[in-house]
């Protein structure tokens, strides 16, 4: 399995190393490690929720969640494996919610005709405005930010983890305990569907 790297070398294995660490009681171990993989747990909370505030609320959740289970962490996966797994579960648990459906029940995707209430919504003239093409390239980034949240939970993982995270497929399989087949098919309907979606938007 191809294994994430940073400057200062493998980050599996320190990880592993700082895990021991707080697991034989040196606490500050665990700040470390958020350090090193809270703005990935933040991206992906935020591409699975579209919203700022949402995404932190659940990275803090998610990291709670890891700090109350990983004195029983038994290195059969690599940390940032559990940790993800966690990130993604806590994200659907959200999703799934009924307190989130009842939010999310008036926004819906609608393309560049949508109004507030509809869905889309662009943010009022700038006395200073940005050139055309930044404007463009930040209208873009919208509509597929929303094409993302509206896809289902199990493909929107899938398209996070790969598209955007760049992840390997077999830790994407290892986090979303799913095997890979059903990791590409998954994969495949969900490019499939924003496809679909940004096909009028996007060209």
């Amino acid at each position: 399995m191809e294994e994430p790297v940073n400057q200062a070398g493998n980050v599996t294995d320190q990880d592993a190393i700082l895990v021991k660490a707080f697991q034989q009681g040196d606490k500050e171990a665990f700040d470390r490690l958020v350090q090193t993989h809270q703005k990935t747990v933040f991206n992906i909370c935020y591409r699975f929720l579209g919203d700022y505030s949402e995404a932190n609320d659940h990275a803090q959740e998610t990291f709670i969640k890891a700090f109350r289970s990983i004195c029983t962490f038994r290195f059969e996966a690599s940390f940032s494996t559990w940790l993800y797994r966690i990130t993604v579960n806590t994200c659907i648990n959200r999703l799934n919610s009924k307190s989130y459906r009842q939010q999310k029940k008036l926004i819906r995707f609608e393309g560049k005709s949508g109004t507030e209430k509809g869905g889309m919504s662009f943010e009022p003239a700038d006395p200073d405005p940005f050139p055309l093409s930044q404007l463009e390239l930040k209208e873009k980034e919208n509509l597929i930010k929303k094409a993302i949240g509206s896809l289902p939970a199990e493909q929107k993982a899938v398209v996070v983890l790969r598209d955007i995270e760049g992840m390997p497929y077999e830790e994407i399989a290892a986090v979303t305990g799913s095997n890979l087949g059903t990791v590409k098919s998954r994969l495949a309907r969900g490019r499939q569907l924003l496809k679909n979606m940004l096909k009028d938007y996007l060209g």
